[in-house]
């Protein structure tokens, strides 16, 4: 009865991280193949995320201080386990880009995450959508964040267990169906869209942090959307400022050359699967009173089929 008792105190973002991070042991086994630093590596981290999941039920009942920490923890891991992500599929070598390719082509006809910025290099809108892009950082922590400071703890707690969740099923999906994307399949655009300052830093950004094989679906539109839709959901204010950046971050993607339109399109799929599933809203929400190898231009054609 202890047990069972101790079991029911885990709060589902404690049992999503779990679960993750289950799959990806499982999956460190079976890609990474003789490395067995790396290997010993990513056992040793996922030990240590263990170990933060198990401390959680406690620290949620220690105080302010561990509270917030209970809270917030599996945001503060996203980006080592996207970074893991990378590791895992550069040891394995696989891409499923040539599919992605076919399913682009059937879909649109074209192979819009090469063409649109080459046929619409326009400045303008180059500023417009990379700024999109960038944003999505801040987004993802604006609408958690937001919903803490107002007092909106219930809608924090259930914002972030939604944006966790669906980073964690893109992360499976990487793991297990890589996609490169357009940043390695083709050559990337030279013109007046991609020498703007934001366009440069966005691709110096990915040079530096991109995960290789982490482009279907589209963790960036998956997450942008369901952080805002949350939002709306607790703080409609709130959502409503997040919004024109979610939508910009759809385009941006695609227009950027960071996915193809069909990674975008999965993306919204996995987001409205997500909302679906974490559609009930939490009691209690009122505020409280208180670099890899690319082609060059003059390589392969875009197609790889």
């Amino acid at each position: 009865m202890a047990q069972l008792n101790g079991a029911r105190r885990f709060a589902p973002i404690e049992i999503a991280t779990l679960l993750y991070t289950a799959v990806t042991t499982v999956a460190a086994f079976v890609f990474i193949r003789g490395d067995l630093v790396t290997l010993g590596w990513l056992l040793v981290a996922h030990a240590l995320i263990v170990c933060l999941v198990l401390l959680a039920p406690r620290a949620r009942e220690s105080g302010a201080v561990g509270r917030f920490a209970a809270d917030w923890y599996a945001f503060l891991i996203m980006g080592a386990l996207y970074a893991e992500v990378g590791v895992m599929n550069l040891d394995f070598g696989y891409d499923h880009d040539r599919t992605i390719q076919r399913l682009e082509q059937w879909v649109f006809g074209a192979q819009v995450s090469y063409e649109w910025i080459r046929v619409m290099p326009n400045p303008v809108l180059s500023w417009v959508l990379h700024f999109c892009y960038l944003v999505y950082y801040g987004m993802l922590v604006a609408a958690p964040l937001g919903l803490w400071l107002s007092g909106r703890r219930d809608g924090t707690r259930h914002t972030i267990f939604a944006v966790s969740t669906t980073f964690y099923l893109c992360y499976a999906i990487f793991l297990f169906f890589p996609v490169a994307g357009p940043r390695y399949a083709f050559p990337l655009a030279d013109n007046a869209a991609t020498r703007i300052p934001l366009a440069q830093f966005a691709q110096w950004l990915l040079d530096k942090g991109d995960s290789w094989g982490a482009a279907f679906p589209s963790s960036h539109v998956a997450a942008a959307v369901v952080a805002t839709v949350c939002a709306l959901r607790y703080w409609r204010t709130l959502g409503l400022s997040l919004a024109p950046f979610a939508i910009g971050l759809v385009l941006s993607v695609v227009y950027g050359q960071f996915h193809y339109g069909v990674d975008a399109l999965s993306g919204l799929l996995v987001a409205g699967g997500i909302l679906y599933s974490v559609r009930t809203r939490a009691p209690g929400t009122a505020p409280r009173a208180v670099g890899l190898h690319r082609p060059s231009e003059t390589e392969s054609p875009p197609l790889r089929l």
